[in-house]
């Protein structure tokens, strides 16, 4: 059951599994839930943050559990760490729209692959921990800019 319980939240649900850009998939999986949630029941982008902190601990802890199955440091695969770096840059937006969303995606996705200072060096810190860390530091990167074009109404 644990087992099965890591695999779930480590591959998100199963967009871990995509054969080309898991990483993508696994953004796109956040993006899809926070859409469908805000047009649900529509609240401000920061409630994205509490959502990025309460997946933060069980995050943490199936990355490290399927890295650990897996016998890798960091598997492609595990993609829980994308939903909550991805949700921490949506909840720069200061307005939820499509060119808000469409930034989010593309700044966190652009900050996860560059992995720049310090992004690249949070990887090396141990288990779960390094898997999930340098996302939520590239998701950090996305919510500045992303807070930054929002005051110069670039969306």
């Amino acid at each position: 059951m644990r087992r099965r319980i890591a695999n779930l939240i480590g591959k998100w649900f199963g967009c871990g599994l995509s054969p080309a850009g898991p990483g993508t998939a696994g953004s796109l999986g956040a993006i899809a839930i926070g859409l469908i949630a805000h047009h649900w029941f529509p609240f401000r982008p920061q409630w994205f943050l509490l959502w990025a902190a309460v997946l933060l601990v069980p995050g943490i802890w199936a990355a490290g559990e399927v890295a650990k199955l897996l016998a890798k440091e960091d598997p492609g695969c595990v993609v829980v760490d994308e939903v909550v770096g991805q949700w921490v840059t949506l909840a720069g937006a200061l307005t939820l729209n499509w060119k808000s969303w469409l930034a989010a995606f593309v700044l966190f996705r652009l900050f996860d692959i560059w992995k720049p200072w310090p992004v690249h060096k949070l990887e090396s810190l141990p288990g779960g921990t390094g898997i999930v860390a340098d996302d939520v530091m590239a998701g950090i990167y996305g919510a500045l800019v992303l807070a930054v074009a929002g005051c110069f109404n670039l969306y």
